[in-house]
């Protein structure tokens, strides 16, 4: 059986979805941290790759759509969260 890149960027974007689910799991992750939200965006583009460059599975290939958004969802949200923190506190240094 021959592996081509494709097939691997299909594992290791599964390893990595695992691995972050994992880790969430066993309290080495948070779900909003951007280790987490990273790994799950990129295992997410690994497994499209392989889908659209392999075998295609239009089911998987939405799903993996959706926990792209949502990954790059967490990501916007968190660092609005991040500034809006940093904000606040130069507002009550000023005060």
């Amino acid at each position: 059986m021959t592996l081509h890149w494709h097939d691997w960027t299909g594992y290791i974007g599964v390893a990595l979805m695992l691995l972050a689910y994992l880790l969430l799991q066993a309290h080495k992750l948070h779900g909003n941290g951007l280790i987490y939200q990273l790994m799950n965006v990129l295992g997410a583009l690994g497994v499209m790759l392989s889908l659209l460059f392999g075998a295609f599975n239009a089911s998987a290939f939405f799903m993996e759509v959706a926990w792209l958004l949502i990954g790059i969802y967490g990501i916007a949200r968190s660092a609005r969260v991040r500034k809006q923190a940093r904000e606040a506190g130069h507002k009550v240094g000023l005060d």
